[in-house]
């Protein structure tokens, strides 16, 4: 999937659970900095453009050990221990990110180092893709606009 898309499904989760998260200021910005974060290992991604993060671009293929669920809780456990507040914003963004990539023909091996791989049929920035953006951003539109009228 695109950056905007994994963008605007962690934004309409975020949205549809703002009102029950207890720390409201940093849980959007979380959840939606970790939806970008599988992807640093693409020295084309949006974060993975960072001229520090080469190195582990080096040792890293793209939908390896960062597209894995394994990877996904063995961080949310760090900040469950260490830095509770984060961890679920955290959790779902990044596992977000895994889901919608599991939809797509390149797919993702969830269990890292296991060699089983869950794929779809939707191409990345194809039509069915787009569609799934637009609907997105309806969705957000919508959540957002209730949030008000709620506050």
């Amino acid at each position: 999937m695109m950056m905007r898309t994994h963008v605007l499904s962690a934004l309409t989760i975020g949205l549809a659970i703002l009102p029950s998260v207890t720390h409201k200021f940093s849980f959007l910005p979380i959840i939606v900095l970790a939806t970008l974060l599988p992807d640093i290992d693409c020295a084309q991604s949006y974060l993975g453009r960072a001229w520090f993060l080469r190195p582990l671009q080096w040792i890293t293929r793209h939908r390896g050990l960062l597209h894995s669920l394994t990877f996904c809780f063995l961080m949310t456990l760090l900040f469950a221990l260490f830095l509770p507040f984060i961890a679920l914003p955290f959790f779902l963004g990044y596992a977000l990110h895994l889901f919608a990539d599991s939809l797509t023909v390149e797919g993702i091996r969830p269990w890292w180092p296991a060699k089983i791989e869950m794929r779809g049929h939707i191409r990345t920035g194809g039509t069915i893709e787009r569609g799934i953006f637009y609907t997105l951003c309806a969705m957000c539109v919508i959540l957002f606009i209730l949030l008000i009228i709620e506050n």
